[in-house]
């Protein structure tokens, strides 16, 4: 049988500490708790922890500065918890490095569902970091990323459209497209694709990855209206739907009419 996953509570608040305990520990996790800095990086340090869940107000103390205190030892999922109206905290513990945010009052629904899905965003990403990535040939031409009569240099994040001009991304695009071709043909969900490129200021329900999708395949669908090359899976995500070859940086692109 498995070990039950560990999540720290930090909260000030008796009662509240007391709810998220036994919302938590019904739910099969291993519950911890603390009320204050000191404890709660102790927790952090001697322990095999899952995930944390934040409060930004504790009493004296500021959950904020006490977020960039835990990224500094550890990379542990943090999600905070906040007062209904406290936008601009929020968007500040992002920033800091925190996976995701309740807001008070909350439902024990919402708090088990924002915690299984920042446990599922972070398993991902550990898994796929995980994974061996074949070495290409250590010569001058490393490998590059050609698709649908058109070729991604990621050294210099460029990418040569198919009539041999540079098609002008954003480094963000350029991160969004390396990890399709990475990818081929996999469905990818917006959980996956944000945690793949580093999107740490992205905020739940928005349309961060949508955007971003929809700005790519301006630069490299034939018809953005009609995408053939990254495709929508309904209910899911997007997968990269064309064939994609390495090549030497110097080989010749083939060229559509």
């Amino acid at each position: 049988m498995s070990q039950p996953l560990s999540i720290l509570v930090v909260e000030d608040d008796l009662k509240v500490r007391a709810l998220l305990r036994n919302v938590l520990e019904d739910d099969g996790f291993d519950v911890l708790e603390a009320g204050d800095a000191a404890s709660t990086l102790g927790f952090v340090q001697n322990n095999d922890l899952s995930l944390v869940t934040l409060d930004i107000n504790l009493g004296a103390e500021s959950g904020l500065d006490l977020a960039r205190d835990i990224r500094k030892i550890s990379t542990v999922p943090i999600v905070m918890v906040t007062g209904k109206d406290d936008v601009i905290d929020r968007v500040v513990g992002l920033e800091i490095g925190a996976d995701d945010y309740i807001a008070k009052p909350f439902h024990v629904r919402e708090v088990i569902a924002r915690i299984r899905a920042v446990l599922r965003r972070h398993q991902f990403a550990t898994n796929d970091a995980q994974q061996s990535i074949e070495p290409v040939q250590d010569t001058r031409d490393s490998a590059k990323y050609c698709f649908d009569g058109m070729m991604a240099v990621p050294d210099r994040m460029q990418v040569i459209d198919r009539t041999g001009k540079d098609c002008a991304l954003t480094t963000g695009d350029f991160n969004l497209l390396k990890v399709f071709l990475e990818r081929p043909k996999r469905v990818l969900s917006r959980d996956q694709l944000m945690d793949l490129t580093g999107g740490i200021s992205w905020t739940p329900l928005d349309r961060t990855i949508d955007n971003q999708v929809a700005r790519l395949r301006k630069k490299i669908e034939r018809n953005p209206s009609d995408p053939r090359i990254i495709k929508t899976v309904r209910g899911v995500g997007y997968t990269f739907a064309c064939d994609v070859d390495c090549q030497s940086e110097h080989d010749t692109l083939h060229k559509s009419a």
